[in-house]
């Protein structure tokens, strides 16, 4: 793996091996927010420490996403958690941001829940550390569950937050990858209501230290675990691309 700085020193070209050192991944970063990028090169040096076992679970996705968009030029993930609170929340925005790094078009992520509650002030705070940009959009669906406006670059589309069950009008209705981010929600929901494909990525919940000292340190870790398993994953659907010769 190496690491090529461009103009100025802001943003990068990151060459990510993923599986196939013979065949790299190009990200570039230059249209997101710099402190962004910075958090975005730095994770892209983490795929290369992702469990065997869960690039195994990943590559399953990464190998649904690059078949629907070698077909037909796009795909639609909806990552979905109990709440809709937290972890698939991040998943959103992380997988959002690693097709856009990674160059893939047509990639739409969103997130819902098995219930709709509020994307919760400590994931946009983590989000916010992150380098994301996040302000309130609106209160339409009511105060205690803003629309969180969540930019990854000035240039580049921003991202609709708030907590709604998957089915709800603003999510993709039929043909949409379903990607259980938490195992509560895998456990209650094996059957996903318009799902063209189902998987399993769960993640520990990070509500485990609301209230305690540690709480931000667990956000993050957890922001940055997820951010950088969207990375790999969205690595590798360029890197299955390129290898059939179809535009990405």
């Amino acid at each position: 793996m190496t690491f090529r700085p461009l103009l100025g020193g802001l943003v990068a070209s990151v060459w990510l091996a993923c599986q196939a050192p013979s065949a790299p991944t190009t990200m570039t970063l230059d249209h997101l927010h710099p402190s962004l990028a910075q958090t975005v090169e730095s994770m892209a040096y983490d795929t290369v420490d992702i469990a065997q076992a869960r690039q195994s679970e990943l590559n399953d996705v990464a190998l649904w996403v690059a078949d629907m968009l070698a077909d037909s030029g796009q795909v639609d993930l909806t990552f979905i958690c109990t709440h809709n609170s937290r972890r698939s929340h991040l998943a959103q925005v992380w997988a959002q941001v690693g097709a856009e790094v990674s160059g893939l078009q047509g990639v739409r992520t969103c997130s819902g829940g098995t219930e709709a509650t509020a994307c919760n002030p400590r994931t946009v705070a983590a989000m916010r550390r992150a380098g994301f940009q996040v302000a309130v959009l609106d209160t339409v669906h009511g105060a205690n569950n803003p629309t969180y406006d969540v930019s990854m670059g000035k240039d580049v589309p921003g991202m609709a937050c708030f907590s709604k069950t998957y089915t709800d009008e603003a999510n993709p209705q039929q043909g949409f990858g379903a990607v259980m981010t938490c195992s509560s929600a895998d456990r209650g929901c094996p059957l996903v209501h318009g799902a063209a494909a189902r998987f399993a990525t769960p993640y520990v919940d990070p509500k485990v230290s609301d209230g305690t000292d540690e709480e931000a340190a667990t956000y993050d870790a957890r922001c940055r675990q997820i951010g950088t398993e969207m990375l790999y994953l969205m690595g590798e659907v360029k890197r299955r691309i390129g290898s059939k010769g179809t535009k990405g």
